[in-house]
């Protein structure tokens, strides 16, 4: 099950031609990424970072943009996790615009890490339940 979230591109997302320049469009999925968690988990992001001392970065992605973001559009993100292992999970993300055109898609593969030591951790199960109801 997908979650939907919602920003508006703002001026200091653009480029001089008036679209999202590329990196603000993975700087745009972060933020999705991070707000998700209370949704799809029920504990914020940056709880899980400062309390469980656990942090998900991104190992891999896979990337399509189909059309560009512009300054103003409405950009809403459909989340959803595709796959939980034991200790990486795989995110496919859909941004569209306020006329439900499609932008850009991606796939991006996470690995629980301990931040302490920077090593890969099992995902605890309080957080696997939830990534595991929202394929």
């Amino acid at each position: 099950m997908a979650v939907e979230l919602t920003r508006r591109v703002d001026f200091p997302m653009v480029d001089m031609a008036g679209i999202v320049y590329y990196p603000r469009i993975y700087d745009l999925a972060h933020r999705f990424f991070e707000e998700s968690w209370e949704l799809i988990c029920g504990i914020s992001y940056p709880e899980i970072m400062s309390e469980m001392k656990l942090g998900f970065p991104v190992v891999d992605v896979k990337s399509t943009f189909h059309s560009p973001i512009k300054y103003g559009d409405s950009v809403t993100a459909k989340i959803s996790i595709t796959h939980v292992g034991n200790s990486s999970c795989k995110w496919s993300y859909q941004f569209y615009n306020q006329d439900n055109l499609l932008l850009w898609t991606s796939e991006q593969v996470t690995v629980c890490v301990n931040l302490e030591k920077m090593d890969s951790v099992s995902i605890p199960n309080n957080l696997k339940n939830g990534l595991e109801g929202h394929k």
